[in-house]
């Protein structure tokens, strides 16, 4: 990395005083990166010229790849197809689209996991200045049918193994979708129904087919024009459409590669990418944009989970981009595997990780904290991710600090957190390696952004404190070319997000650290009042309370009707599994969380990490019920990017909670 000391932004405007009814304002800042401009990208203004440009550039170097299925059902190596072939077939599928009446600035949908199928649905829409609604894998019938009546999507490309559930979603949908693709077969079955709606019904290879007979020169988009609808998954209400421009997708590729550059982590051809998070998301779109534009090769998972280290050990990816959850697992089977071991492999373990952190603490690069270790110890940990990883991204939502010192630790590459939204195409902050202070942060802006805090009164955030020693704290927000144009069809939630002069309010309450970093602290809209008129900021304790040991993760509740807290917490299944081993207490992992004993273990570990971050006495959790199954998308208690959904967590748990402050009034 460059040599740069503190802080990491420079203020590019003076902070206003609250007047005429409105909160403070802070001052306004920018990246020290920017500060002898940003270069933009060589002939490159819309995703469309991204991935054409490269094509041209790396015709025979591969971009797409899938492992391929045995005879015996096992999965071999990854198979690749090139630049060259990729281009052509999204030059049949663009052409295919076109002749089926798609024309420029209709809407398209994909539906399904994220396979190279995906990817070229994508691209082919770019290619016609057709704009991509991406659909999460994860949505249900209703969601799906929703989103293509509101974005009036008049052909879906679909994942086999959806086509059950769009052809559920075809009641209202009917009335727009005229053309159904599929990424592979349609069994006939399936093939009738979707006729039976009076659509038009193509394998993949048919489509393909009908592009090549029927060749449609490219029209490609202009920077301005819009790229994607993309739909936010939404922890409460309907989703909202949100509009992307081509150029915000190619200002934020444009800050990446400056970033890197600044660095000294350029990446180029050689890297590989891994592509699991889903697609339909900003935050993989983005990245997956940026590997093409640079040549490189990504290669897509099986779509499970739990074959998901087995995908990794093949393709060996030399970036690993995840969120939180996912880094969760990693740490945890990792720790789970290292106790196992025991003996001399986890004292030397031990050891080399106390050692290696302090060094880093202390100042020095990751990669010169423990270079012995590095090699006798955590080169066999950095397998876990393939081996060839040399940068780890976390996103989407806050990384735990004890997880993120252990990647930083153990993983011998540099570790960054970043943080961004939907409206401003993901990448907003992006931490800086090597520098033990933004720990727990999201670092400074990309070079592309300006970055302010708002005050808000009502939540004692002041984004301009009188005293020197108070940091600045208030709601994010953002202005610069990758904030969004607006929602779809919803001039009034754009007029709330949105302010004349170009500053998106994020919603989210950060604070200014020393060294420039923001510091991601609190959600605006998850407060509420309880019965004495204490105002509660939720997202912060379960931040608080998730540093709790025997805690995997946690949903706080309260309300103006009661005066305290109570919580269901998702244990950590080997932590309270030894202290039922411990304490005599046998039976399932079920049982045990049923288990008296065991909820007022939990409520007093709870209770010293309320005492230890000197919590207010009304911040203190009361009632705790212990849940032996982590909340889920499936259940409809996470958002595809794992993100509570509160309402819905409330009605699911609705007896439970009624319970724990039964007991709570006693």
């Amino acid at each position: 990395m460059a040599k740069l000391g503190p802080p990491y932004t420079y203020e590019v405007a003076d902070g206003v005083e609250a007047q005429d009814g409105r909160p403070s304002i802070g001052k306004t800042f920018k990246s020290i990166y920017a500060k002898e401009g940003v270069p933009a990208l060589k002939n490159i203004e819309t995703c469309w010229d991204m991935f054409s440009v490269s094509a041209k550039r790396n015709p025979d170097r591969n971009m797409l790849g899938v492992r391929k299925i045995m005879a015996d059902g096992k999965a071999g190596e990854y198979v690749w197809q090139t630049y060259k072939q990729v281009l052509d077939k999204v030059t049949k599928l663009g052409s295919a689209m076109r002749h089926v009446g798609v024309n420029p600035k209709d809407r398209a949908g994909i539906y399904g996991a994220n396979t190279p199928e995906w990817f070229m649905s994508m691209e082919a829409c770019n290619s016609q200045s057709v704009l991509c609604v991406p659909l999460y894998d994860t949505l249900g019938a209703e969601a799906v049918e929703y989103i293509i009546g509101h974005a009036e999507v008049s052909i879906v490309f679909v994942q086999d193994l959806k086509i059950p559930l769009m052809i559920q979603s075809l009641g209202k949908a009917k009335e727009f979708i005229k053309t159904f693709v599929s990424f592979g077969e349609i069994p006939e079955d399936q093939r009738a129904q979707i006729e039976a709606h009076g659509l038009a019904a193509y394998s993949w290879n048919q489509f393909l087919d009908l592009g090549e007979k029927n060749v449609c020169e490219f029209c490609p988009p202009k920077g301005e024009d819009i790229c994607t609808i993309m739909y936010t998954s939404g922890t409460t209400g309907e989703p909202k459409g949100v509009l992307i421009k081509h150029e915000s997708i190619v200002d934020l590729n444009t800050a990446t590669e400056h970033f890197l550059n600044k660095l000294g982590e350029k990446l180029d051809e050689n890297d590989i990418f891994f592509s699991f998070l889903p697609l339909a998301h900003i935050m993989d779109r983005c990245l997956e944009e940026y590997f093409v534009y640079i040549g490189a090769s990504i290669g897509f998972w099986r779509g499970d989970v739990k074959l998901l280290t087995e995908d990794i050990a093949a393709l060996k990816p030399t970036f690993f981009a995840g969120v939180p959850r996912v880094f969760d697992r990693i740490y945890t089977g990792l720790n789970a595997k290292i106790v196992a071991a025991g003996g001399i492999k986890k004292l030397l373990f031990d050891f080399g990780y106390k050692m290696k952190l302090k060094n880093i603490k202390n100042g020095k690069p990751q990669e010169k904290a423990a270079p012995l270790f590095d090699l006798l110890v955590f080169n066999k940990v950095k397998v876990g991710l393939g081996g060839g990883v040399r940068l780890i991204l976390s996103g989407a939502a806050p990384l735990a600090s004890h997880v993120e010192e252990f990647l930083r630790t153990t993983m011998c590459a540099p570790c960054i957190q970043g943080y961004g939204l939907t409206e401003t195409c993901a990448g907003s902050f992006i931490s800086l390696p090597n520098i033990i202070s933004m720990q727990g942060t999201v670092g400074p802006p990309m070079p592309n952004i300006e970055a302010r805090l708002e005050s808000v009164p009502e939540m004692n955030y002041e984004a301009l404190p009188k005293d020197p020693n108070t940091p600045a704290r208030g709601e994010v927000c953002i202005r610069g070319k990758t904030v969004f144009a607006g929602y779809h069809k919803r001039p009034d939630l754009t007029e709330e997000a949105l302010t004349s002069d170009g500053w998106f309010h994020t919603g989210d309450i950060g604070e200014w650290q020393k060294d420039g970093a923001l510091k991601i602290i609190d959600r605006k809209k998850n407060i509420f009042k309880l019965s004495q008129g204490e105002y509660v900021a939720v997202e912060n304790l379960e931040n608080v309370y998730g540093l709790c040991h025997p805690v995997e993760s946690i949903w706080v509740y309260g309300n103006s009707f009661e005066s305290s807290l109570v919580a269901v917490v998702v244990p950590k299944r080997d932590v309270l599994e030894h202290w039922a081993a411990a304490n005599g207490i046998q039976g399932s992992f079920e049982e045990i969380c049923n288990n008296s004993e065991a909820k007022q273990f939990i409520l007093k570990e709870l209770g010293t990490t309320a005492k230890s971050s000197k919590l207010k006495g009304f911040e203190v959790i009361r009632g705790v019920h212990l849940e032996p199954e982590p909340f889920d998308v499936e259940r409809d208690l996470l958002t595809p990017t794992y993100k509570k959904k509160r309402p819905q967590l409330l009605k699911h748990y609705e007896a439970v909670i009624a319970e724990l402050y039964k007991g709570c009034r006693q």
